[in-house]
């Protein structure tokens, strides 16, 4: 039921963090994977580190930027020349800004939403143009009007997993800009869960990681106060890594989720559930 042998995922931000942590689980559950950046030196380090011991004829890295117009749908056509079809999104890349909120120009703003709004948006309409093509292919014709009935059938529909945060669900203090990116993520994965299964075939989720150390929030994490006060809040008293992140990916892309649909499924190690803090034992001495 996790098995994804002979199927292909495209994966935004996959070099690094996160995205590389999916990238290494989809390779090992079989899948073809393609993925990518905008930075040659971690496109370059990625392949050496996923080819090792995973088959490297199943792994396509190239120059990848969402937030640059045409980049995806580049890198979408020469996953279908290389792989015949693609069958899984995982919108993952992202960026962050750590600012109080009155200080943070238009430009910023925008550029956030450049590239963790309007990248997952556009690469989804790529690859469902994509999916639509390979539907014809599997049916002969045109897509049946329900094809939602479709979903699991062998060369029809597709999969989407956006990757949400926390913060598509709580306020996080000086990161407003972020938020706000990350819950239009949120609104666009239910909103596409509604439309596209039953049009295309394609189920549409999303994961929400919490804290996970990586190259943007590392040293704000493991030093100062603000990494000690989440600690606090975290039943589980320590940060994530990628690869607990990743096994929901699979999850999600696998035939074991095929009736599961416009969900959000939370890995923060209990933070959103974990209500006040309790008070530090006072020193009675």
């Amino acid at each position: 039921m996790f098995d994804l042998t002979g199927r292909t995922a495209i994966v935004t931000g996959g070099t690094s963090g996160i995205g590389k942590g999916v990238c290494r689980a989809l390779l090992d559950a079989g899948a073809r994977v393609v993925t990518g950046s905008r930075t040659p030196e971690k496109v370059d380090a990625a392949r050496a580190e996923l080819a090792t011991g995973r088959g490297a004829d199943r792994l396509l890295l190239r120059h990848m930027d969402v937030a640059e117009p045409g980049s995806f749908d580049a890198a979408l056509a020469a996953a279908a020349e290389r792989f015949g079809r693609v069958d899984i999104l995982v919108n993952n890349a992202g960026s962050n800004l750590k600012k109080p909120t009155l200080d943070v120009d238009e430009a910023e703003h925008r550029r956030l939403f450049d590239v963790n709004y309007f990248g997952p948006f556009a690469a989804s309409q790529a690859f469902c143009r994509q999916v639509m093509r390979q539907n014809e292919t599997a049916c002969g014709a045109a897509a049946p009007a329900d094809a939602s009935n479709r979903i699991g059938s062998a060369g029809f529909g597709g999969c989407i997993i956006n990757v949400c945060s926390v913060t598509s669900f709580v306020a996080l203090s000086e990161v407003t800009a972020y938020a706000a990116t990350k819950g239009a993520l949120l609104a666009l994965t239910r909103q596409l869960a509604v439309e596209w299964p039953r049009l295309y075939g394609i189920r549409v989720n999303a994961i929400a990681p919490g804290f996970i150390p990586a190259d943007q929030n590392r040293a704000i994490l493991k030093s100062g106060d603000r990494g000690r006060r989440i600690l606090e809040n975290l039943p589980l008293q320590r940060f994530g890594s990628p690869d607990e992140i990743a096994g929901a990916v699979i999850f999600l892309a696998a035939p074991a989720a095929r009736y599961v649909n416009g969900e959000c499924i939370s890995i923060d190690g209990g933070f959103m559930i974990h209500g006040v803090s309790e008070a530090e034992p006072r020193d009675e001495t």
